[in-house]
């Protein structure tokens, strides 16, 4: 068999690694993590050596596809928000809806549609090279996802009150909504823990929003989408699906919090209903009704 052309794609793929000194371990892009605020600074994810590379080398890496799969998971991101709320909030008065039932659901979008355009920020100050900048800004990130949680469980507490759906399906949305805030905390918190691994932090911070898109795709104006909930949990699944196959491609395996967060968000999606059908639960919402 005739040994294959080294090949101009060859050369580009490997200028694009970097060796780490120790183990010799060739590293994708994807796969350098920053321990310090020093940009030449990088961690090997083999052995854990740290070492520096040439600023040349970061540059090269900064602008690698990985952030720029980002800033379109990011994009992706804000169309199925605004799609979803430009009827009932953003445009609420083009749209004659009726008035929000109150301060805390203001509050709650207010809070949220914050939280989306700071992930947009962050990552566009990645891609400048800002990174001392996307530090400090994410301090505020880690102050405002409490707020996120607190007045999400505040707006689902006030809509089983006042019954905004039939008691069985208000039940199972209120399964589902907690499930997911609960999951959105656990991954922000883990996202910040791991802020010094930047792919790790990333991605989770990416899954964390992923998981709280379910609001806003349920009102998009196709009712086939809230008919099944395999139908729903398969769309929104398709955000983890293009993570996995971006892991596959830049770095030939998915990155362990990828696989972590999706097999928790798919757990969710198959538990949330049978939980919700239990007499525990029922009793729960009662306790929760009469609060």
């Amino acid at each position: 068999m005739a040994r294959r052309r080294y090949s101009d794609h060859d050369a580009i793929r490997k200028s694009l690694l970097t060796e780490c000194p120790r183990c010799h371990y060739m590293i994708p892009p994807a796969e350098l993590s920053r321990p310090g605020q020093d940009w030449n600074l990088v961690r090997c994810p083999k052995c854990q050596h740290e070492f520096i590379v040439p600023q040349k080398a970061t540059r090269r890496i900064s602008n690698h596809a990985d952030d720029y799969f980002f800033l379109s998971s990011v994009l992706a991101v804000i169309v199925v928000v605004f799609v979803g709320f430009t009827p009932t909030y953003y445009l609420a008065p083009v749209f004659h809806a009726p008035a929000l039932p109150s301060v805390i659901v203001h509050l709650h979008g207010a809070v949220f549609t914050g939280w989306i355009l700071l992930l947009l920020v962050q990552v566009l100050l990645v891609l400048a090279g800002r990174r001392s900048w996307h530090m400090q800004l994410g301090i505020f990130g880690v102050v405002l996802a409490p707020f996120m949680v607190i007045l999400g469980f505040a707006t689902l507490i006030a809509a089983l009150r006042r019954q905004f759906l039939p008691p069985s399906v208000g039940e199972e949305v209120f399964a589902y909504d907690a499930f997911h805030l609960s999951f959105f905390a656990a991954m922000v918190l883990w996202g910040f823990l791991a802020r010094s691994n930047g792919p790790a932090h990333k991605r989770l911070m990416l899954i964390a929003t992923f998981s709280i898109l379910g609001p806003a795709l349920a009102r998009w104006p196709y009712p086939a989408l809230t008919s099944n909930n395999w139908y729903f949990s398969s769309v929104l699944d398709l955000f983890l699906v293009f993570m996995i196959g971006f892991d596959i491609w830049s770095r030939r395996r998915p990155h362990l919090t990828t696989v972590l967060g999706a097999s928790f968000i798919v757990a969710m999606q198959m538990a949330f209903i049978p939980i919700a059908q239990t007499a525990v639960w029922h009793r729960l919402m009662t306790l929760v009704r009469s609060f």
